[in-house]
């Protein structure tokens, strides 16, 4: 890898933030990353950018940080950006008839776009809620509202009752703070 590429793995843990976040700034930007072996990660493939991209990158991820400074207030947000770390957690019913204890659980910043993709493989999918998210709080999330539920897949889980689910993951985002999502709120579930 030459002297005038850093790779993205290397702005990602500059700014402390994830991969998919400096990538979604890329696209936001119109920077298409190239990719080049790395010594440093076993003679793999990474995707690079210039230093001159990598200084309007720079520019973009301390707005990021900046916005997510509790410290900023409330002007932090109100220049019409929203994080690529701010969506929705959501709970969606796979197969309502056939197997109605069947979930899936995540974060999505399009809402629309995820339950379409996900239709491909579950065309029965139906969103049950969704909740303001931080993508950070993603795994936690996972985590706290599916103890005791059988793992099926990484994101996908089966349970007795999915009351049960829809209010631990109401006690969740109880003791959460407060987020503004750009992705619309769904209750689908009565």
């Amino acid at each position: 890898m030459g002297d005038d590429l850093i790779s993205v793995i290397d702005v990602a843990q500059k700014y402390d933030k994830r991969k998919s976040t400096v990538f979604k700034v890329l696209k936001r930007l119109g920077i298409e990353p190239t990719k080049h072996r790395s010594s440093s990660a076993k003679n793999q493939m990474v995707a690079c950018i210039t230093l001159e991209e990598c200084r309007l990158v720079s520019v973009e991820m301390q707005a990021i940080i900046d916005r997510d400074d509790p410290e900023a207030g409330e002007d932090a947000e109100s220049d019409g950006f929203l994080s690529a770390e701010i969506g929705v957690f959501y709970l969606i019913q796979l197969e309502s008839d056939f197997d109605p204890g069947r979930f899936k659980v995540g974060f999505s910043t399009g809402m629309s776009d995820r339950l379409r993709q996900l239709r491909c493989s579950a065309p029965f999918a139906t969103v049950i809620r969704s909740w303001p998210c931080r993508q950070l709080w993603e795994k936690t999330g996972i985590e706290s509202v599916s103890a005791s539920c059988e793992r099926l897949h990484t994101e996908v889980f089966r349970t007795g009752s999915l009351d049960e689910i829809i209010e631990r993951c109401e006690r969740f985002f109880t003791v959460m703070p407060t987020v503004q999502s750009s992705t619309p709120l769904i209750l689908l579930w009565q």
